[in-house]
């Protein structure tokens, strides 16, 4: 049985975590740094790591910040924000994180999917999507979930890992920061055209949404910000339970209080 993974993710605005409901309202939350340190001792097999502003405000990635979170962990960093070329790969890359997202930047030019998987191997590329039901159909957002794009979310999707792209993180904007759980409709969508690991994000509010999430086929990984942030699920204890459910988990150390 494939090892399921949990995914705490990072925020940053203005070099402090942040979490909102639905991509807005955002609350001032911690420091990057601590709580990337934080996460790496607490059972997490991955961090993720969003400047979140970066593309809206059409500047590049605070590297600085980046480079003191890498230096403080041991687990896989994914890393997005403001990534629009090969050269922002490079630097991210340099940075210390070990894949890098892209978002907007992948709709303003789909070719870059295809050009950093080739130089830098589909496992680093991870396509990042913000989606949100219009109408009926799911569409694509950009810029931090502002601007609807009027791509069909599900073409997209297939597109990008048709063009490459390794890995998928799948943020749910109609669930985001609600705490009801994930969004299965989409991710059942998604799980049909693709055929490579997917990162369900946007919607944990207990254990349960977990164990739930991991009942449907083709979901490698749950991502979650606030109810970690809060600690009102600590990793390891979320990873024994469900374990306990017959579900594979990598648990190591002790439970973090």
């Amino acid at each position: 049985m494939i090892t399921k993974r949990i995914i705490p993710c990072l925020d940053v605005k203005d070099g402090r975590v942040v979490k909102g409901t639905n991509f807005k309202d955002l609350r001032d939350m911690a420091n990057p740094v601590e709580m990337a340190q934080f996460y790496n001792d607490a059972g997490a097999d991955e961090l993720v790591f969003y400047d979140i502003t970066a593309s809206a405000e059409g500047r590049k990635l605070f590297s600085d910040i980046l480079t003191d979170v890498a230096k403080k962990i041991f687990i896989p960093l994914t890393v997005g924000g403001g990534i629009n070329t090969l050269d922002d790969f490079d630097r991210v890359l340099k940075c210390g994180a070990d894949k890098v997202s892209v978002n907007s930047g992948a709709i303003k030019n789909p070719d870059l999917i295809n050009q950093a998987a080739k130089r830098y191997g589909d496992q680093c590329v991870v396509l990042s999507t913000d989606v949100k039901r219009v109408g009926g159909s799911f569409h694509i957002f950009a810029r931090g979930g502002r601007d609807d794009t009027g791509i069909d979310a599900i073409e997209w999707i297939k597109r990008g890992v048709d063009n490459g792209a390794g890995e998928l993180v799948v943020n749910s904007i109609d669930t985001d920061g609600v705490k009801n759980g994930f969004d299965l409709e989409l991710l059942d969508k998604v799980t049909s055209v693709v055929n490579v690991p997917i990162i369900a994000s946007g919607g944990a509010g207990n254990m349960e949404d977990f164990a739930q999430l991991f009942e449907h086929e083709g979901i490698d990984a749950g991502l979650a910000a606030s109810i970690f942030h809060t600690k009102n699920v600590l990793i390891n204890e979320l990873k024994a339970y469900l374990k306990s459910k017959g579900i594979e988990m990598r648990i190591t150390g002790e439970k973090v209080k």
